[in-house]
């Protein structure tokens, strides 16, 4: 039983490793693909990626950026992290232990031990 409770946590282990790697690579893509050369910050903006919005060099926020792929991307990440995927990381934690431990008592076959009863 302990070898399958082993391995589930590398299991999780490996399901976070995807979820953080996935996020900074969406993150980084919608980054890369940003529009910002909408009328409020004009030709000159560019995505500033330590507050997610675009910027130029008079105004440190001057809208969102815009352009398909990046709103495309930004919902994928979205639905990747804490509202998508990752919000069910705990009841994926809880049914795989229930149905680990669950999965231990059935193996017995309900047979007793030989001791005194």
């Amino acid at each position: 039983m302990f070898d399958n409770l082993a391995n589930l946590g590398y299991g999780l282990v490996i399901f976070a490793i995807i979820i953080g790697v996935g996020s900074i690579v969406l993150y980084n893509f919608g980054g890369a693909t940003a529009d910002c050369g909408i009328s409020s910050c004009g030709t000159a903006g560019i995505w500033n990626s330590t507050t997610d919005v675009c910027s130029n060099g008079t105004s440190a926020n001057c809208g969102n950026p815009s352009g398909s792929s990046y709103t495309n991307l930004n919902y994928l990440l979205g639905n990747l992290g804490q509202g998508g995927l990752a919000g069910w990381t705990p009841a994926i934690i809880a049914i795989s232990v229930g149905i680990l431990f669950l999965g231990a008592f059935m193996a017995r076959g309900g047979k007793r031990s030989k001791g005194r009863y």
